[in-house]
């Protein structure tokens, strides 16, 4: 397959709104790829590269190379090159990269070339995630989408299933069932804005904590225990401890969902870069064991003694979960089986205040009634934490790439400083519409100091509403922290910079009752 046409479905589904047209789109896409480009075409509609992160940005993209003048670049040549960029490293290997990116771009057209600048630098966001390509790839194929997307829930991802369904048709859908040993992607969970709103959408529930932990799925096969993360990476050998404790468990063969968190000694949880520091640790693991040992804390089963769980209610599975995994090492939750009896959302909401001053950073709540829906982010988990927000200072503003070319993009935030200058916290382009990235380019090229093709830097007068997460520590900015998940609520034009949060507060508010902030796990 041409890398011509895939950048144009991609740009298609960009300007798309019509769910019909983006599924049929996809469908004439993947009718039109082999096999073998499957492993390369999903993740590059999904804005990634299999190879993840190559070490290129605009430094070396900024500088301009002659377009080809027509399409001979195939999606596996463009794989075939950024693979060869990936593995560069060493001694002259900034000036390498420069070469080969400029190698790759003077055989790409123009259209091509914007689109592969979009992958290289995370600027693809065209909307073609997992749940449209499985409805394109069921166009494409004849197979029922019902059927693929169970089929992706069971493999794990949409690529291996494509593949086969691109190859065999629909009957190897038939080959994908859930097996111990093979991770299954997990069921994710929305927001609610409150214990209260997500109790009334669900009826019937129970309410669990959320831990500030890693999200980890468990399989035991006899003595075989294998660990894997939310993204379905194994990492047993870093988790001996949660090894042991699937070992003690009263059944040979099962699969365990749940998170590993660490406690310190005053019981409440710690910060979740102390857990993510252990748990990235893989020289000494004993040596990081006995310095910051983790617990494994489960909240659902998937499989036990080969009978699969998924369909089966949420209720039935916890009582599947608790004839197996004893309290201590189960999660903490209460029931609410009447939501229109008072006392029972009374209780919810006791239990949300309890969890909060326990250390841990929300509830989710599960519909009693609803199956295990792997690999779906669906409507019958609902997470409640804490909103933080601030405002903040738009310092500068980065020049958008892909479908934001022209318009500035990636804010520079900072917060008042004790003497009286501004100190950056940390970066955004989420939460921005159309229209606000047309009317914020205007606004901040008009407070404009300096201006590169890169960046540019205004005067510190506009201020804008931040929701984020929670602080992670960081050595790259000044206050030592920044802000995670930070996203653009609005333009705060009835506020002044001189009213803008000061660092003070943001580190007030990190050393409150909430949680360090996290990746969301569940």
């Amino acid at each position: 397959m041409l890398l011509a046409e895939l950048a144009r479905v991609s740009g298609e589904v960009a300007t798309t709104a019509a769910r019909s047209r983006k599924t049929a789109l996809l469908a004439g896409l993947f009718r039109a790829a082999a096999p073998e480009d499957v492993p390369v075409v999903i993740p590059y509609l999904a804005g990634r590269l299999p190879q993840g992160r190559i070490g290129v940005g605009w430094s070396v993209l900024r500088e301009p190379v002659p377009a080809a003048r027509e399409a001979t670049l195939t999606v596996r040549d463009a794989d075939a090159a950024l693979t060869a960029l990936a593995q560069v490293s060493g001694a002259g290997a900034q000036g390498e990269r420069r070469r080969l990116v400029r190698e790759l771009l003077a055989a790409a057209t123009a259209d091509e070339q914007r689109f592969l600048a979009g992958l290289l630098t995370g600027e693809v966001r065209q909307g073609a995630l997992d749940a449209l390509a499985v409805e394109g790839l069921a166009a494409a194929t004849g197979a029922p989408a019902p059927d693929v997307r169970r089929a992706v829930m069971l493999a794990g991802g949409l690529q291996e299933v494509a593949t086969a369904l691109l190859s065999e048709g629909p009957a190897a859908l038939a080959g994908f069932r859930l097996t111990v040993g093979r991770p299954v992607g997990p069921m994710l969970a929305h927001s609610a804005k409150s214990v209260g709103e997500a109790v009334d959408k669900l009826g019937p529930c129970a309410v669990e904590q959320k831990l500030d932990g890693i999200r980890v799925q468990v399989h035991r096969d006899g003595p075989d225990v294998r660990i894997y993360t939310r993204t379905l990476d194994e990492v047993t050998d870093r988790l001996p401890e949660v090894t042991a404790a699937a070992r003690g468990l009263p059944a040979d063969r099962f699969i365990l969902d749940g998170e590993v968190i660490a406690l310190g000694d005053d019981g409440r949880p710690v910060p979740f870069q102390r857990v993510a520091g252990r748990f990235g640790s893989r020289v000494d693991v004993g040596a990081a064991q006995a310095a910051l040992p983790l617990s494994p804390v489960f909240f659902d089963v998937l499989s036990v003694d080969g009978r699969d769980l998924l369909e089966l209610p949420c209720q039935e599975r916890h009582t599947e979960l608790a004839r197996l995994v004893p309290e201590p090492l189960r999660v903490a939750r209460r029931v609410v089986t009447d939501p229109a009896d008072p006392s029972g959302r009374a209780a919810a909401e006791d239990f949300w205040s309890a969890t909060l001053r326990a250390g841990h950073e929300g509830v989710v709540v599960k519909a009693l009634d609803a199956p295990y829906g792997a690999g779906r982010r669906g409507a019958a988990w609902l997470k409640v934490k804490p909103v933080h927000t601030l405002d903040l200072v738009v310092l500068a503003a980065e020049w958008g790439h892909g479908r934001r070319t022209g318009k500035l993009s990636n804010l520079h935030l900072g917060a008042r400083g004790p003497d009286g200058g501004f100190v950056m916290l940390g970066k955004t382009f989420k939460g921005l519409t159309d229209a606000t990235l047309t009317w914020q380019t205007e606004r901040l090229r008009a407070l404009a100091v300096t201006e590169t093709d890169h960046v540019v830097t205004v005067r510190p007068e506009l201020v804008v509403e931040i929701a984020y997460d929670g602080l992670q520590t960081s050595s790259r900015y000044p206050a030592g922290v920044t802000l995670r998940f930070a996203r653009v609520v609005r333009y705060r034009e009835d506020k002044t910079a001189a009213e803008a949060d000061t660092v003070a507060t943001v580190l007030a508010a990190g050393s409150g009752d909430g949680p360090d902030a996290r990746p969301d796990e569940r």
